[in-house]
């Protein structure tokens, strides 16, 4: 049984910093395309960033290149998404998910098999 438990979420003053976690179980991530995605009340679900585990190519949304970065530690069998010089535009729920089918960056919600439960990462004052 597969399972993706996101963790590392909060509440952060604009400009602060957060790392979510995404701890996976029953499959080997290094295997596989990971992406976190966000979506904000009244919003669709975004891509956020993405990345390729099997040659380490990776991808990020406009508005977070720069700011955001992800990781793997396939030791752990965990990704992270390294959040930095946060905007309350960032609030919303994050989720990490997985492609098995995929070996190329990939960015719409259909291509992703597995998903996390999300994390709620709100920006404010």
């Amino acid at each position: 049984q597969v399972q993706l438990v996101e963790s590392g979420g909060g509440l952060v003053q604009p400009g602060g910093s957060l790392t979510l976690s995404c701890a996976a179980s029953g499959l080997t991530l290094d295997d596989y395309v990971i992406g976190w995605f966000r979506q904000a009340p009244g919003k669709e679900r975004e891509v956020v960033s993405c990345f390729v585990n099997s040659d380490g190519r990776t991808y990020y949304a406009d508005s977070v290149k720069g700011r955001f970065t992800i990781s793997a530690d396939n030791a752990k069998n965990t990704v992270y998404l390294q959040m930095n010089t946060l905007k309350p535009e960032d609030t919303a729920v994050y989720y990490c998910a997985v492609s098995m089918d995929s070996v190329v960056v990939v960015t719409t919600t259909d291509d992703y098999d597995y998903w996390g439960q999300g994390t709620q990462v709100t920006v404010s004052s």
